[in-house]
């Protein structure tokens, strides 16, 4: 078959597949039955089938113009059907959140694009979860290879979860913090009050014990000349005028 009878054929089957869609008396998009990825614009009654860029999903139910959303912020059900995959080895699909190619490295992975990936890593402590999109606590990602880090009542450093309650306004604090002795950068959460988290503040700011919050250096006394001369974050261990706690 030459090229310009296979373009006429694939054309023809896809103008029979919209002729086959009954469009509603109203106009606008609607879903394929079985591709996710794929719908029906209506438009004075006749129908033109379109295809979200690979890796994004249809749903009906953005109320935008643009309804082609990731995955996993739409619900697809039986439409379990997609186009083929367009990715390479960062992007397995031209657009969407993947996981570091290594399994071993779960605290990474990368914002593509079409087909162009941009790194990006997780808070200190945190997994990055492919359900989700989002970087969450390890036992919340579940992501195989990853080890038990983060899982145990001790920390590499020492850190262990205070045995006393953590109070404010009267009443227990379900998941305490506890600003890092040395580093003004860092802070630690402890889950439920037992589970030691390590976690970081982003560059430019330090963790304000007083507030329970990242803020900026100048409202903390001890760590105003953190980032002072320096372009990037302070390096772990530097010290600090922060009193070492017991």
């Amino acid at each position: 078959m030459n090229t310009s009878l296979f373009v006429l054929t694939i054309v023809g089957l896809v103008c029979a597949n919209a002729q086959q869609f009954n469009c509603p008396a109203k106009d606008g998009q609607y879903e394929h039955p079985k591709q996710c990825d794929k719908y029906y614009e209506c438009v004075d009654g006749r129908a033109t089938e379109k295809i979200c860029p690979d890796g994004l999903v249809f749903d009906q139910l953005i109320r935008k113009i643009n309804k082609c959303d990731q995955p996993f912020n739409v619900d697809c059900g039986d439409r379990i059907e997609l186009q083929p995959p367009k990715g390479n080895a960062l992007c397995p699909r031209r657009n969407g959140f993947f996981a570091h190619p290594d399994e071993s490295v779960c605290n990474i992975f990368y914002n593509c694009i079409e087909g162009e990936a941009t790194e990006v890593v997780c808070t200190a402590g945190l997994h990055f979860d492919e359900y989700s999109g989002t970087c969450v606590w390890p036992d919340t990602a579940a992501r195989q290879g990853c080890g038990t880090s983060g899982q145990t009542n001790i920390l590499k450093d020492g850190f262990e979860c205070p045995k006393n309650n953590q109070v404010s306004n009267g009443q227990v604090v379900a998941h305490p913090k506890y600003a890092h002795p040395t580093d003004c950068q860092r802070f630690y959460v402890c889950l439920n009050g037992v589970e030691p988290r390590d976690l970081g503040c982003q560059a430019g700011e330090v963790y304000n014990e007083e507030q329970q919050k990242c803020d900026a250096p100048e409202n903390v006394p001890g760590c105003e000349d953190w980032y002072k001369d320096e372009e990037e974050p302070a390096p772990k261990g530097k010290k600090s005028k922060r009193s070492v706690r017991k």
